[in-house]
């Protein structure tokens, strides 16, 4: 069972604790982006239940959500990282990325891995990178189950 750790930065935490996120409220932050358009929210329940999830809230209120999904031994996809408006451009998203890899279930992981449309030079300073031998990277996408 995965530590809960919660991050203080001025007046946000971000918490890995589960009791704590608002499920309803991120499932429908995420109905509106590119990559959780059409996800049902029955879906989202179960996927934040199998991963490790991290709400980001100021006071109660959650205002981000990011997960890992992963082995807490070698591997983790970094998922649905997203700070709701209008709390943008404060440098939480950053934080949240940070805590996330040093959170102490975390720590060690060798490979990280994530799928953007568009963020590329956010997660760059994290040290991500285009994949190395892309040719050796397989998948089975089934978009509308």
């Amino acid at each position: 069972m995965p530590q809960h750790v919660d991050v203080e930065y001025g007046e946000f935490t971000i918490s890995s604790d589960p009791a704590r996120l608002d499920i309803e409220k991120i499932s429908g932050v995420l109905e509106q982006t590119y990559w959780g358009r059409g996800r049902p929210r029955e879906m989202m329940r179960k996927a934040i239940r199998n991963s490790l999830a991290f709400g980001v809230y100021r006071g109660k209120e959650q205002i981000g959500f990011a997960r890992a999904v992963t082995d807490y031994s070698t591997y983790a996809y970094l998922a649905d990282v997203i700070i709701f408006e209008p709390f943008r451009e404060r440098g939480l998203g950053k934080r949240l990325i940070q805590a996330i890899f040093d959170h102490p279930d975390l720590t060690g992981i060798r490979r990280w891995a994530l799928i953007t449309q568009d963020a590329q030079e956010f997660y760059k300073q994290f040290g991500f990178h285009a994949l190395d031998h892309p040719e050796r990277h397989m998948e089975i996408r089934h978009p509308n189950s």
